[in-house]
């Protein structure tokens, strides 16, 4: 799963129609809701969960550990690496 950051850079592009934004204008680190990072709102969240069910057959159990695991690309792929492993 090397690879895995820069997949789901261009998921979450593609899942969510970013198409100013290319996988290098994201950063592993950068918070991705809010105004300190690419803007995604709670509706986006919902986008999230469904990219994880579909592209890796990943379920969120926890609603409130939603906010944490989706806080950035590191995180998600943390995430899917712990829960595949």
């Amino acid at each position: 799963m090397s690879n895995l950051r820069e997949e789901l850079k261009a998921q979450i592009i593609e899942q969510l129609n970013l198409e100013d934004l290319t996988p290098s204008d994201i950063v592993n680190d950068g918070p991705l809701f809010g105004d300190e990072g690419l803007g995604l709102d709670s509706i986006d969240a919902l986008e999230f969960i469904v990219l994880l069910d579909t592209h890796y057959g990943i379920k969120v159990p926890d609603p409130n550990a939603a906010r944490e695991i989706f806080h950035s690309v590191e995180s998600l792929a943390s995430y899917i690496e712990k829960t595949k492993a």
